[in-house]
């Protein structure tokens, strides 16, 4: 089973009609949709591979909608219940890019994980945002190692170079050597920013991850995998007809290259999967499939 640890929210999609006028109304279609990186990995991969939600909702109705709904699309859904359940505002411009305004809320207060939700896990992916906050940085550490230390393979993803920059980008990168994870995903602005992959080449931090192979994305340009002890290969991204919301992208090719990797060991077959994952969220509001 494919465990993903981290956040699950109420996410609020603002699809903008134009540039936002600063200090009087802008038209905009609004859509609330259960969000959350880990959330989304979980979702997408559970109808693709058996998949586990780690993670921590106020104990109030957002929570218990947001459970209901994630639990409904097959995923073994873990969460302790405690503080508020978070929420994201998603201003959605008219080319699909994001601007996303977070409060996690009880995303940040997961504590330990039981053994009993490691239990049956082959695989445990932790987004980086999962690291930045307390307690729920030292739960996704302790829960990384003890799946490592069970056997298990680990991921990470980038998750966004506003948060690696809050983070800090020499911690993240020590971080990484410690956990020295399986897999590292991020897009290209995320890996020329922790040093990984530079204009398509291994970047000068790269030996500091010897162990880890990183997949680098970049839109709708080639998938860059870089595989310790071997040069890079790329995947191209097939034509996508429509783009109008880029929300849960990412999410949604973490969740089928890990079923496809997981399934088949396969790192070309695992990554044209991605793209096959995330081509289906991009005309949806949020990260949902249409």
């Amino acid at each position: 089973m494919l465990g993903v640890l981290g956040d699950l929210v109420e996410d609020i999609v603002v699809w903008v009609d134009g540039p936002l006028r600063h200090g009087t109304d802008s038209s905009a279609r609004v859509f609330r949709r259960r969000g959350g990186s880990a959330a989304n990995v979980a979702c997408f991969a559970a109808g693709q591979y058996p998949a586990r939600f780690l993670g921590c909702v106020g104990a109030d109705p957002i929570g218990d909608g947001v459970v209901a709904e994630l639990g409904g699309h097959g995923v073994d859904v873990r969460v302790q219940r405690r503080g508020r359940t978070g929420s994201i505002v998603v201003l959605i411009d008219q080319d699909g890019e994001r601007t996303m305004l977070p409060d996690r809320g009880a995303a940040t207060l997961l504590e330990r994980v039981p053994e009993q939700w490691l239990a049956g896990l082959t695989h445990l992916h932790v987004p980086g945002y999962s690291f930045d906050g307390e307690p729920v940085g030292a739960t996704a550490v302790d829960a990384l190692v003890r799946v490592r230390q069970g056997g298990g393979s680990t991921s990470v993803d980038a998750s966004s170079t506003g948060m690696l920059e809050q983070f800090g980008r020499e911690r993240f990168l020590a971080l990484l050597g410690e956990l020295a994870p399986t897999l590292l995903f991020a897009n290209r602005s995320e890996s020329a920013f922790l040093g990984l992959l530079v204009d398509g080449l291994p970047g000068p931090e790269r030996a500091r991850l010897a162990g880890t192979t990183v997949v680098t994305k970049a839109g709708a340009g080639a998938t860059t995998v870089d595989v310790p002890g071997q040069e890079p290969f790329t995947v191209p991204v097939p034509p996508v007809a429509q783009v109008r919301d880029l929300t849960g992208a990412g999410d949604a090719f973490a969740a089928g290259f890990l079923a496809g990797f997981l399934d088949t060991g396969d790192l070309r077959l695992a990554t044209a999967l991605g793209h096959r994952s995330a081509a289906r969220v991009l005309a949806s509001p949020g990260a949902s499939m249409g």
